[in-house]
């Protein structure tokens, strides 16, 4: 059996949905996974995360480049937490055959402080169920790291374990400020490096070593962190890069304080008191309607007094990540022209469930207030309904969900001199 098939057999054994964007050398292992193909990676990932808040385990499979598309919700993830697993399946190119680089996925490991496995001929199957249980072990995406040797080698069939538990991971504590999550964050990524030296698909046998399909009587699978055993090694063989060579004898993090919470600082902060988009939420919050929630103001929906998001996942994530979870995207005019409308378009084309509500004020609120332009001329393809934020009557119309995507333009001015309001405890 060749390595392809092998990591195939196990993605659709134990994973519930699974993304692509095609490209060397991981297009026909999205091809036999069947997996959805999605306009890019950043989209993929963002429908992943709304599965794994639904408890459901997702692969995102893409080339080694396909990961710069993805930082920004990789790194928010680590901070934000996660429910069921997710795994980035990279596919990576060294000697740049079918790529416009070389870039070596093992360095977004170190970034974002995630997991990254590696396997071998004699562990391709077992180092899939593995990712996706380090990814809700530490409430985080994990990286599984393939290369063409490996997709190409004859590998030894592994017996699969049918039976499996998802939704394991955890959400960052919404009581807690950004500091307070980055600081949870940052322990379950000191208990990984322990998780690492035990790690029962690493096989010690002395010198030399290698990873993936190189050859080495010792067998690293978990690339990142390294076990502690890899530093009194010499002779590693690897493909690409010298990222293991390189990373011996790395530490974990010194142990922080406790997460800090809002109580502990002793304010949180919520909406301007004269803010227009109040009687919206009003409205949602009497429905009690859960939102995913996007970077900018739309964030201050998960804190008092609505407290109606479930996850925010960076800037323009919230549609993608709503539409395969909570259907209620809450995101600024601002944040869709960003990086919002790509996943706007996915969605529409697929005609998901979707309600995505844009608050535009026609400025940044949350930097400065610097003015953007208008983005109703970009959405008329959409035909979205455009409300004025003061005009409750047609908000509490237009604020459903339905068994289609609808996008619902709510208009208001921030006022001169406003400033987010600051609550004390």
């Amino acid at each position: 059996m060749k390595g392809i098939d092998a990591l195939a057999n196990a993605l659709k054994v134990y994973t519930d949905c699974q993304y692509t964007v095609p490209g060397f050398p991981i297009t026909e292992l999205g091809g036999l996974v069947n997996a959805e193909m999605v306009i890019n990676e950043k989209i993929a990932l963002e429908y992943a995360l709304g599965d794994s808040l639904s408890g459901k385990r997702a692969a995102v499979i893409i080339k080694n480049v396909g990961l710069n598309a993805c930082a920004d919700p990789l790194l928010q993830a680590t901070a934000q937490g996660l429910i069921g697993g997710v795994v980035l399946v990279a596919g990576d190119d060294p000697d740049a055959q079918g790529s416009q680089t070389a870039q070596d996925s093992r360095y977004y490991g170190e970034l974002a402080e995630l997991p990254v496995i590696e396997p071998g001929v004699t562990t391709c199957s077992h180092a899939v169920e593995a990712a996706f249980e380090a990814s809700e072990k530490f409430s985080r995406v994990a990286i599984l790291r393939l290369t063409p040797r490996i997709l190409e080698a004859d590998v030894n069939p592994e017996p699969l374990q049918i039976q499996r538990s998802a939704g394991k991971g955890r959400l960052s504590e919404r009581t807690w400020t950004m500091n307070g999550r980055v600081t949870a964050a940052e322990e379950l990524y000191r208990s990984m490096f322990a998780w690492s030296d035990s790690f029962p698909l690493n096989q010690w046998a002395g010198e030399p070593a290698g990873t993936g399909a190189e050859p080495g009587k010792t067998r690293i699978v978990t690339v990142h962190p390294l076990p502690r055993q890899v530093s009194a090694i010499h002779e590693i063989h690897e493909y690409g890069r010298t990222f293991v060579r390189d990373h011996r004898g790395i530490q974990p993090p010194v142990p922080q304080e406790r997460p800090e919470a809002m109580e502990d600082r002793g304010y949180y902060r919520t909406f301007c008191s004269n803010c227009p988009f109040k009687g919206m939420m009003d409205i949602l919050k009497s429905r009690n309607m859960p939102m995913i929630c996007d970077a900018g103001c739309s964030v201050l929906g998960m804190k008092p007094p609505y407290e109606l998001g479930v996850a925010s996942y960076g800037m323009g994530a919230s549609i993608a990540v709503a539409a395969r979870s909570t259907k209620l995207a809450l995101i600024g005019d601002y944040a869709l022209l960003h990086s919002g409308l790509n996943a706007l378009i996915d969605v529409y084309e697929k005609r998901l469930p979707l309600l995505c509500i844009v608050m535009k004020n026609n400025c940044t609120a949350m930097t400065g207030k610097q003015p953007t332009c208008d983005l109703v001329p970009y959405l008329s393809w959409a035909r979205p309904v455009i409300c004025r934020a003061d005009d409750r009557k047609m908000l509490e119309k237009e604020l459903v969900i339905g068994d289609r995507p609808r996008t619902i333009v709510i208009e208001g001015t921030c006022p001169e001199g406003s400033r987010h309001e600051t609550i004390e405890y």
